[in-house]
């Protein structure tokens, strides 16, 4: 079985997401900020991170930034979702991410994204 978490502040849009992930082979967990996604990345160690850009506590950025300086963490992919065309933070970079989705997206389309990841991280 797969654990794919989704984080993100706002509560239909987690709804959406676990509508669209609903599968037997997955488990779906849900964090409503920052520090909840990061805490709960390193205490389950999903196969795949759904990220929203701006939630409280710590965007989703900082964690993927977490995410990826941290050797145990680092191979996780993580798909970031964000309403803007550029996908940077507020210094201009741009954290390397698996994937990026620009709201509004297509349910298909994240569902391609989050096959495509556990597709690679099978292979590495």
């Amino acid at each position: 079985m797969k654990t794919i978490l989704i984080a993100d502040d706002e509560p239909d849009l987690r709804l959406l997401l676990q509508t669209t992930l609903e599968d037997p082979d997955y488990r779906i967990l849900e964090a409503s900020d920052g520090e909840a996604a990061l805490h709960l990345i390193r205490q389950e160690r999903p196969d795949v991170v759904i990220l929203d850009r701006m939630m409280p506590k710590m965007t989703g950025f900082d964690v993927a930034h977490a995410v990826l300086v941290d050797p145990a963490t680092r191979h996780i992919p993580l798909i970031l979702l964000t309403a803007l065309d550029k996908p940077t933070n507020e210094e201009g970079s741009v954290p390397d991410v698996f994937a990026y989705l620009v709201k509004p997206f297509s349910p298909l389309q994240l569902l391609e994204k989050v096959q495509e990841a556990l597709a690679r991280a099978r292979t590495t």
